[in-house]
Parts: C-alpha cells; sequence; structure tokens
C-alpha cells in the first residue's frame, strides 16, 4: 500500500497510467480482501477510496496514546470462523492471540452468562437442573407460545425460550438496539435463540477464535500493502466520481440506496454512538464485553478492551480504557450499522442489488453494499467468492 494518499487531485493523474484498474469504493474487511487479491493474484492494479481517515472500515482498532492498550474504536470485533479456507487466508496476515470470546449480562443488578446456558438458567431461576432435564424445565413456559405463527419478535422469543427468560435477558436489550417494542418487530428478525444444555460460556463455538495479536489497524495495512494497490483516504466517492471513466471496473461496498440517490427511497439502518472513559485501575468491569439487558439503562453493552489482549505489558498497566455503546437512530449522513431487515427493507434492496447488477462492471459487496450484517468470517468468504467468480484469470 505504501504511504496511503490524502490529495484527490492525485487520482486522475493515476488512473491515466494504471492499467485496466480497480476501483474498490471501502477499505473494510471487504473491499480490503478483495483488493489484496486482485492484485496479489491477478495483478490488477487496484485503487481504494475510504472516505474515512484510516482503512479498516468498523473493524478498525489502534493504541490508544494515554495508556498504550488496543481498543477498537466502532465497538467490539472478535475473529472467529468455522472455515479452514478463510482462517488459512487471514492467517496469512495475521497472528491471532488465544482469546475467547465470553460474554456476560446485567439484569435486574445480577451478572449472569451469556448466550443462556445451563449456568445462565441455574443462577437465574436458582436452580441445580441437569442437562437433560433443561427442556422438560422450559416446556412449561414455552409449550402455550407454540401451538400459533408468531406474529412478531416477542412472540418468537417467548415460544423459544420462555416469558421469564426473554423478559429478563431479550426484551429490554432488544427494544434498545432497533428503537421499538419487540411487539412492533418481525419475528424473521430472530431466527433462533440457542439454549445451551450444559455450562459452555464462550460466546462462539467456533474453533478458529482470536484477537490479532497486533491489532485490526495492522491487519489492515498488511492485507493492503501491494505495489499495486493505491489508497486514497478521506476521499468520498461522490466527491470524485467525475474523474473516474465509465469503462473502470467498481466493487461498492457503501450502500446501495445511496449510489442510486435514494430514487426509490431509503432503506432503514440502526446506528451508534460511543461514549469513553479512562480509569487508573487495573480492571474496571472485569471481562471484554458487559451487556445490559435492563430497558432503563440506556447503553446496552460496555467494553473494556484490554481484555482482548492479556498478551500485552498494558493489561497490567494500571490503566483501562471503557466504551459505553448507545444505540441510535440513523439518518442519511450518520454511520450505520444494523440493517433492519424485514419485508420491506428486503424487497427495497432487492430493486437496488437489480439496477446495479445491470451495470457493466459493478460489484456489490460488504455488510452496507449486500445489506447483511456479516461476521468477518462471512464478509471474507463473500470477497473471496466474488474475486473467484468475477476477476480471477
Amino acid at each position: 500500500m505504501g504511504t496511503p494518499l490524502s490529495d484527490s487531485s492525485l487520482l486522475a493523474p493515476l488512473l491515466e497510467v494504471c492499467r485496466r484498474p480497480v476501483i474498490v469504493v471501502g477499505s473494510g474487511i471487504f473491499g480490503s480482501v478483495v483488493a489484496e487479491r486482485l492484485a496479489a493474484d491477478a495483478g490488477r492494479d487496484v485503487i481504494v477510496l475510504e472516505k474515512r481517515s484510516h482503512v479498516g472500515g468498523n473493524s478498525y482498532s489502534e493504541t490508544d496514546p494515554e495508556t498504550g492498550i488496543e481498543v477498537h474504536r466502532y465497538g467490539s470485533h472478535i475473529f472467529h470462523t468455522k472455515s479452514e479456507k478463510v482462517f488459512a487466508y487471514i492467517s496469512r496476515f495475521a497472528r491471532l492471540n488465544a482469546y475467547r470470546h465470553k460474554v456476560l449480562t446485567t439484569s435486574s443488578g445480577r451478572v449472569y452468562a451469556m448466550p443462556i446456558s445451563l449456568m445462565t438458567i441455574n443462577a437465574f431461576f436458582g436452580k441445580n437442573l441437569r442437562p437433560s432435564e433443561v427442556d422438560a424445565f422450559l416446556a412449561d413456559s414455552t409449550e402455550k407460545y407454540r401451538a400459533a405463527e408468531p406474529a412478531n419478535l416477542e412472540e418468537k422469543a417467548v415460544s423459544l425460550i420462555g416469558e421469564d427468560l426473554y423478559r429478563a435477558f431479550i426484551r429490554g436489550y432488544t427494544a434498545k438496539q432497533w428503537g421499538r417494542d419487540p411487539k412492533e418487530l418481525p419475528a424473521e428478525i430472530i431466527t433462533r435463540l440457542p439454549v445451551r444444555h450444559n455450562y459452555n460460556t464462550d460466546y462462539f463455538n467456533d474453533p478458529y477464535q482470536g484477537i490479532p495479536l497486533e491489532g485490526y489497524g495492522k491487519l489492515f495495512e498488511k492485507l493492503l500493502d501491494h505495489p499495486k494497490i493505491h489508497t486514497f483516504l478521506n476521499t468520498d466517492y461522490f466527491d470524485v466520481r467525475d474523474v473516474i471513466p465509465d469503462s473502470a471496473e467498481i466493487v461498492w461496498t457503501g450502500m446501495a440506496d445511496r449510489l442510486l440517490d435514494y430514487k426509490y427511497g431509503h432503506l432503514e439502518w440502526r446506528s451508534l454512538r460511543f461514549e469513553w472513559e479512562r480509569f487508573d485501575v487495573e480492571d474496571r468491569q472485569g471481562t471484554a464485553v458487559m451487556n445490559y439487558a435492563d430497558e432503563d439503562v440506556p447503553w446496552t453493552r460496555i467494553h473494556e478492551f484490554k481484555h482482548y489482549h492479556p498478551e500485552r505489558p498494558a493489561f497490567t498497566s494500571g490503566k483501562t480504557v471503557l466504551c459505553k455503546e448507545f444505540p441510535a437512530a440513523w439518518k442519511p449522513g450518520d454511520e450505520a450499522y444494523y440493517p433492519i431487515n424485514n419485508g420491506r427493507n428486503r424487497k427495497l434492496y432487492e430493486k437496488y442489488a437489480d439496477e446495479i447488477a445491470r451495470r457493466p462492471g459493478w460489484h456489490l459487496g460488504g455488510r452496507l453494499g449486500a445489506y447483511q450484517y456479516w461476521d468477518m468470517d462471512k464478509a471474507i468468504e463473500k470477497a473471496l467468492e466474488l474475486y473467484e467468480s468475477a476477476f480471477r484469470p
């Protein structure tokens, strides 16, 4: 990648000297993987346009200058996958530490393990159930809700885990996350709620897990470190599109409706805002992520990033950084984080996706471009699939 450029006036002369360049709009995990494959495998010139001041999209992390702690600037990102192919690919650019993600949740002043497991159930109900007893125990509270097709998210959730667990752990968090009563949300938002019948408190069961030892910022620098990749930071596609030739191939990882000037209407999203605090203590909350299930607590979770790197000296430095995460309504111009993936928005997205697909040389991808909330491994997998199907010689 060399030194990323911020002077967009250099784009036009670069386009003149590059041979068959591909324009990748956005340097998140999807765009960066596509760019790396195009340059390293296909030998193509690639121009990456990134409107932020750094590469990496929402997965970006950097060292906090005051504490030396690696912080994730847009909420916690944990790499995990079942795919050997995805793990082998990412391992070429980053070594992962041994971190295994665990999430706790605070409900009515008490702390429980999430997702719901035998430990959660026994602690919440004051029981000592064995694994074989869980289904029968929950049957009394779920059976009456299974008779009819659930009409909304609340009915779906209660049919899976019962009303008590739903109200303690799901209802308030969901209402905050989506900004509306769960009765107003479609049942399809929750396809399943895992209930573990054992004491496994790992958040993910994937065999490959961890955090890049050098942080996500370094991971993205290495992905884009190729002489045929030219990265422009602080560069909005819409400010420079007039100098991009119509014949250019473009990988678009931004919002599909924004690309077409919202001609069919706006897709709906949820946004986030973050509040940061530093403390002169070694450990503030005892875990990387603490969820807050109560609806009257305005944030959904607090991140304490030092727990992702217990191997670093900063872990025992006597300082820590916390970040509160607040769901927020989205409007054009805000950062979009979560697609509201209901029937109305899926139909609208398909209209945009179909029209963009008819443009010669255009390709949609990434969380924003696909209108999907993908984990990082899914984004990598989809990026590799796009490269194989559309670009590989």
